[in-house]
């Protein structure tokens, strides 16, 4: 063999291997990428059954939730509407203001007390 034909013969040799080892490294840099990606996907179903699960969970108890305040709904509505005031634990003043404040009323009046307040011992005035 002469001397150009042994040359190209490993130059042929030599872009065989190179060509295989980059044909290689493709193979193996595309698995791993496939193997991220079927990791992602398993984990995003994952995800997706957890969510699906609580959402679930969520929409059985909203159900339950929505029942018990149109009660309370109803129960406040009518209080609100029928509130008046008696004279159990306030003064006739105090029932008349009220009342009048519910309605919209302002009501004119003294901004003082009508009666003397009585001048008893305080715990700052035995000091």
């Amino acid at each position: 063999m002469t001397f150009k034909v042994k040359l190209l013969v490993i130059a042929v040799v030599l872009a065989g291997v190179g060509l295989g080892g980059w044909t290689a490294r493709g193979w193996f840099e595309d698995a791993k990428r496939l193997a991220i990606v079927e990791d992602r996907q398993e984990l995003a179903e994952q995800i997706r059954g957890d969510i699906s699960g609580i959402a679930q969970t969520v929409e059985t108890r909203l159900g339950e939730l929505r029942a018990n305040e149109r009660i309370i709904d109803r129960g406040i509505i009518r209080e609100i509407q029928k509130p008046i005031y008696q004279r159990v634990c306030a003064e006739p003043d105090v029932v008349r203001l009220l009342n009048a404040a519910l309605r919209g009323e302002s009501v004119p009046g003294p901004a003082e007390p009508s009666v003397e307040v009585p001048g008893g011992t305080s715990p700052a005035e035995e000091r």
